[in-house]
């Protein structure tokens, strides 16, 4: 998937909004929580996002996916590449990053989205 078919993807999730943070990153949040997290300029990953526990092992284990810097500890993982996952596998990740962001929200923040 391109940057911009991601982005489009992430937008029509219900109550996404982006913004631009740390120099040239496009941050994809919900209830201000961010969920993913697309690198703009050339570097060593694409794109960043939160999964489970059990996903991040498996996950990592894959080529081309790594540990995110600095979120790690958060399970969040990188894309070293864009064939690392298929548009498929990456649309159902996102959607699953968005989940479990929406759900930690608070009461209070997802009865304002409502």
């Amino acid at each position: 998937m391109t940057i911009e078919a991601v982005r489009e993807y992430c937008l029509s999730l219900p109550h996404a909004t982006e913004s631009i943070q740390w120099g040239n990153d496009l941050v994809l949040k919900v209830g201000g929580k961010m969920f993913a997290v697309m690198v703009l300029e050339p570097a060593r990953v694409w794109i960043s996002f939160k999964c489970t526990r059990e996903d991040f092992a498996e996950l990592t284990e894959r080529p081309g996916i790594i540990p995110a810097p600095y979120a790690a500890r958060y399970h969040w993982v990188a894309l070293e590449s864009k064939d690392a996952l298929t548009n498929s596998e990456l649309k159902d990740r996102l959607r699953e990053s968005y989940d479990l962001v929406f759900t930690k929200l608070t009461k209070k923040v997802r009865a304002a989205l409502a």
